[in-house]
């Protein structure tokens, strides 16, 4: 049987509650799933909380709000805070990620997260 968790998109206002909202619908209240990008990836392959047979998914409830959400302009934010640990031979490609998102263009970072479920989890992933 399917295991489904879910994810309430009103409570999606920032990148940061979405690490809060996705712990706690799939390891309860406190529950972790990761806190970056590359950790959602992990815990995608398995073994944070999600079944072992890997038969789930995650319904991600009016997701339109938290796609308005994690927009350019968190996308900007998320980016500055990027460029600031960037490597210096990474800095110059993060800078004009930073300068597309500024002017409205690019992927955002609800783009990033659904980019990391399709490659990591395909099919598990609703957006309703």
């Amino acid at each position: 049987m399917t295991t489904t968790f879910v994810i309430d998109g009103a409570e999606v206002t920032a990148l940061d509650s979405f690490w809060k909202a996705i712990g706690e619908a799939v390891n309860g209240p406190g529950g972790y799933f990761g806190r970056n990008l590359d950790a959602l990836a992990d815990c995608l392959g398995g073994g944070y909380g999600t079944p072992d047979d890997g038969d789930f998914v995650i319904e991600w409830r009016d997701h339109e709000l938290s796609r308005r959400a994690l927009g350019h302009e968190e996308t900007a934010r998320q980016l500055e805070l990027r460029v600031r640990r960037a490597h210096p031979d990474a800095r110059a490609a993060v800078l004009a990620q930073l300068a597309r998102a500024r002017e409205g263009q690019g992927p955002t970072v609800f783009d990033w997260l659904v980019a990391i479920f399709e490659e990591r989890a395909p099919g598990r992933l609703r957006l309703l």
